[in-house]
C-alpha cells in the first residue's frame, strides 16, 4: 500500500516551522495539564480524601491513558491527526474548569479519568504528527526536540502552580490551566496543518486490518514497546517513592523538590544532542543499550543514597540517561512502524509509558513495605536490565535501519 503525505501545501522542507509548532503546543499543553498535579492531592484533602484515595485519584489518569492511548492511536489513521489533538485540548481543559467546581474526591476521580481520555486523545496523535512532518534523516532530533518541550512542560507547570496557588489561592490554578489548554485549542485549529495520509486504491476497513496485522508481525515495534514498558517502571518508581525515600533519609521537602527538577531539566536537555546523536549513527538501537544501562545504574545509585549530594548526581544520571535511551526509542519506533501504522505504533507506546508507571505506583509499595526502599530500588533496577537484555537479544532485527548517509545494499 502506498501513502503519500500532503501537508496543505506546504513544502518538506519547511518541516522545522511544523517541528517548532508543535512544540510550542505540546509544551504548552502539558505545562497547563501538569499545573494541576501538585494542586489536585491537596484540594482532594481538604475535600475529605485519605491518602489511599488520593492515590486512587492520581492513579486514575494513568489507567485511563494507558487503556485508550492504543485504540485512539489507531484512529487517528483513520480519521486524521488534527481532530484527535483538539479534542484531546478541548477535554483537557474542561477537566481543569470542573476541578473547579468539584465538591467530592469521588468527582475529582472521576474528572481525572476523563483527563486520561483527553491525554490519549491528544499524546500518541501529536507524536504522529511530528514523525509525518520531518524527513526520515531528521528523526532523532526532530523527536528530540519535541520530547523537550514535553518534558520542559511537565517540569515547569507544577512549579508555576505553586507560585500562583501561594499568592492567588488553588482553584484559581484550575482556572488558569483550564484558560491555557483552551488557548491552545484555537492555535491548533488556526495554525496547524491538518496532515493528510492519503491511501491509494486501499479501503478504509483494509487499512485497519492491514495496519493490526503488520503491528503483530511487527518484532522490533514490540521490542520498543517492552523496553518503554520496563523503563517507565522506574520511572513510576522514582516519581512515586522517591519522596519517600529521600524524606525517610532527612531530606527537606523543598530539598526534594530540587532533586526533581534536576531530573527533569536533565532528562529535558539531553534529548536534543542525544537526539541529533541517534540521527548520525548507524543504528540507533545501539544507543538504547548503554543509555539503559546507565539508567539502571542510576536507579541502584538513587536507592543507596544517603545525603542531598548522591540523590543530586543519581537524579542527573537519570534524566541523562533516560535522554539517551528512549530520544532513540522514539525515533525508532518511527522507523519500524509504517506511516499508516504511525498512529497505532505511538499509541502502544504511550501505552506502555503510563501502563509501566501505573504498576510501579500498585506494585512496589507492598514490596517497600517488606523489604524497604533500598531492595525495591535494586529489584526495579533489575527488571530494567532484564529489558535492557531483552531489547539486545532482539537488536539484530534493527539491522536494516542504515543511519544517515547509508547506502542501501543492491
Amino acid at each position: 500500500m502506498t501513502r503519500i503525505p500532503f501537508y496543505n501545501g506546504l513544502l518538506p522542507s519547511s518541516y522545522t516551522a511544523l517541528v517548532l509548532l508543535c512544540c510550542l503546543i505540546t509544551f504548552g499543553s502539558y505545562f497547563g495539564s501538569y499545573m494541576r498535579m501538585p494542586i489536585v492531592p491537596i484540594h482532594a484533602k481538604f475535600m475529605g480524601a485519605d491518602s489511599f484515595q488520593v492515590g486512587l485519584i492520581n492513579s486514575s489518569f494513568l489507567l485511563m491513558a494507558g487503556l485508550l492511548s492504543l485504540p485512539f492511536g489507531m484512529l487517528s489513521d483513520l480519521i486524521g491527526r488534527k481532530i484527535l489533538i483538539l479534542c484531546g485540548l478541548l477535554i483537557s481543559a474542561g477537566t481543569s474548569f470542573l476541578f473547579y467546581f468539584s465538591n467530592s474526591p469521588l468527582e475529582m476521580a472521576a474528572i481525572y479519568l476523563l483527563f486520561g481520555i483527553g491525554l490519549a486523545a491528544f499524546a500518541p496523535t501529536m507524536m504522529s504528527f511530528v514523525t509525518e512532518v520531518s524527513p526520515p534523516s531528521h528523526l532523532g532530533r526532530a523527536y528530540g526536540w519535541y520530547t523537550m518541550a514535553l518534558y520542559g512542560g511537565m517540569s515547569m507547570g507544577p512549579a508555576f502552580a505553586g507560585y500562583l496557588a501561594q499568592y492567588f489561592g488553588l482553584l484559581q490554578v484550575f482556572l488558569f490551566s483550564g484558560g491555557l489548554v483552551f488557548l491552545l485549542f484555537w492555535v491548533v485549529y488556526f495554525f496547524l496543518p491538518r496532515a493528510r495520509l492519503v491511501a491509494v486504491r486501499t479501503h478504509r476497513n483494509r487499512i485497519t486490518r492491514d495496519a493490526a496485522r503488520s503491528v503483530l508481525r511487527n518484532r522490533p515495534l514490540f521490542s520498543c514497546w517492552l523496553v518503554t514498558l520496563g523503563g517507565c517502571f522506574g520511572l513510576g518508581m522514582f516519581v512515586t517513592f522517591g519522596p519517600l525515600h529521600a524524606h525517610e533519609r532527612g531530606i527537606s521537602i523543598g530539598q526534594i523538590g530540587i532533586i526533581f527538577a534536576t531530573q527533569a531539566i536533565c532528562n529535558a536537555l539531553s534529548r536534543i544532542p542525544f537526539g541529533y546523536l541517534s540521527d548520525k549513527v548507524r543504528n540507533r538501537a545501539t544507543l538504547v543499550i548503554p543509555g539503559l544501562l546507565g539508567y539502571a545504574l542510576s536507579i541502584v545509585c538513587f536507592g543507596l543514597s544517603a545525603n542531598m549530594m548522591a540523590f543530586l548526581f543519581s537524579s542527573c544520571l537519570m534524566g541523562i540517561t533516560m535522554g539517551i535511551a528512549f530520544t532513540a526509542v522514539g525515533a525508532l519506533i518511527s522507523e519500524v512502524a509504517a506511516p499508516g501504522t504511525r498512529g497505532l505504533a505511538m499509541g502502544g507506546y504511550n501505552t506502555c509509558v503510563y501502563f509501566g508507571m501505573m504498576l510501579s505506583s500498585v506494585g512496589m509499595g507492598a514490596w517497600i513495605r517488606t523489604a524497604g526502599f533500598e531492595r525495591a530500588f535494586l529489584l526495579t533496577a533489575f527488571i530494567n536490565l532484564t529489558a535492557a537484555v531483552v531489547f539486545w537479544l532482539t537488536s539484530g532485527l534493527f539491522g536494516v535501519l542504515k543511519g544517515v548517509g547509508e547506502t542501501p545494499s543492491k
